[in-house]
């Protein structure tokens, strides 16, 4: 079964939908989608929220995602014209689809974790003989 289909392609030459999935499917990309599901955030007070899940995310790296997210039409930036500056960064409605999407495989990735760990070692293990008989 075929899910991308190729409508066309980007000047990097890339499908438009694989490019669309790799933005929401990036390491940082993930994080926002599912942090900005919740509520709205300001740019430092989500780039602290990201950074709890063990990785900190640079302010050059979250600027990029968030400004291609943007482009996508998942992500809403409201700069406000006040001093000094307050930019809140929300989810528009195809932002909040793409988002549950994501933190379904998300829950799914960590409930399933258990069974991917026990094919990884099985895995290992078989991997192991073999290069020893041979």
């Amino acid at each position: 079964m075929t899910v991308i289909k190729q409508v066309g392609t980007d000047d990097a030459g890339m499908c438009p939908s694989r490019l669309v999935l790799e933005h929401v499917t990036s390491r940082w990309g993930v994080l926002v989608l599912m942090e900005l599901l919740d509520r709205p955030h300001r740019f430092s007070e989500l780039r602290r929220v990201i950074s709890r899940f063990g990785r900190t995310v640079s302010e050059k790296m979250l600027t990029q995602t968030l400004q291609t997210l943007e482009r996508d039409g998942l992500v809403h930036r409201d700069a406000k014209p006040v001093i000094p500056p307050r930019v809140d960064y929300s989810l528009t409605e195809l932002g909040r689809e793409a988002a549950a999407q994501v933190t379904a495989l998300a829950h799914w990735t960590a409930e399933r974790l258990p069974d991917v760990q026990e094919a990884r070692r099985a895995y290992d293990e078989a991997r192991d003989i073999t290069s020893r008989a041979s």
